[in-house]
């Protein structure tokens, strides 16, 4: 199992050393901006690394929605930034699942995600895995509860869709964490991320503020499990720097019985 951290876009692969990481994961572009990622100066020392990369969309994408002037830029922008990740060798594109506003049909938020498809397809399709993810909060979102998450992957099925998992999402978003794995499996046939977090608010307070695997209001034994039932690479999105990163994955290390790169 690869386990790694969300870095500094700056220098990721030293960021991964300072962690003992085998992934990590960064953005390309301002998560709060919408500018189109720019060529990366080290894009072939990236592609050669033996660090498995993961890149994150801006947070400001939203696909689902109902407003065009956000909806359509959308699109563009996570096309764009697909492209980009895979001239890095990154192996996935994580985006959030996204909302519609309240008094909005949440259907056609679905369908707008199947249009976002056919869109990237048009233009030949995404060049790497694009990994949905849940999100916490929101009455009206697309991936908070496993019942939208069906109905969104309903409207996907004529695409190749990716998962991606966050412990602290499904927590602060109401979803039982015990035998959550065959749960969301049983709907998407797959995960192929998970970001493990702790998280600092209860059990569906919607809130979505990461903790360390040690602390927080998860018992850091289930997020083992969770991760082990997965199957898949995980990296955490937690606080501290190298330091609070490199100790959680140390800790997911001998809780996994999992080597360090160096092993």
């Amino acid at each position: 199992m690869r386990i790694g951290a969300h870095v500094d876009s700056a220098d990721p692969l030293s960021e991964a050393t300072a962690r003992a990481a085998d992934a990590v994961q960064f953005f390309l572009s301002d998560p709060q901006g919408w500018k189109a990622p720019k060529p990366r100066e080290d894009a072939d020392r990236l592609r050669a690394a033996e660090v498995d990369l993961y890149v994150h969309a801006p947070y400001v994408i939203n696909v689902a929605t109902l407003n065009n002037r956000i909806r359509i830029p959308s699109r563009k922008l996570l096309l764009g930034h697909a492209t980009a990740a895979a001239e890095i060798g990154a192996k996935g594109l994580i985006v959030h699942g996204g909302h519609v506003n309240a008094g909005d049909d949440l259907a056609v938020g679905f369908d707008n995600w199947r249009k976002t498809f056919a869109y990237a397809a048009d233009a030949g399709g995404f060049a790497l895995p694009v990994l949905i993810e849940n999100t916490a909060g929101g009455d009206n979102a697309c991936a908070r509860r496993l019942d939208s998450l069906a109905r969104l992957w309903d409207a996907l099925g004529d695409y190749e869709v990716g998962f991606c998992l966050d412990t602290c999402h499904a927590h602060a978003g109401g979803e039982e964490l015990l035998d959550l794995v065959d749960r969301v499996k049983a709907i998407t046939g797959r995960i192929d991320l998970v970001h493990a977090n702790n998280s600092k608010d209860t059990f569906g307070s919607g809130r979505d503020r990461h903790d360390n695997l040690d602390g927080g209001t998860i018992d850091p034994e289930l997020l083992v499990a969770v991760i082990q039932a997965a199957d898949a690479p995980a990296i955490v999105e937690t606080p501290g720097g190298a330091d609070g990163q490199g100790a959680d994955i140390a800790f997911l290390r001998d809780r996994l019985a999992v080597g360090s790169p160096a092993a």
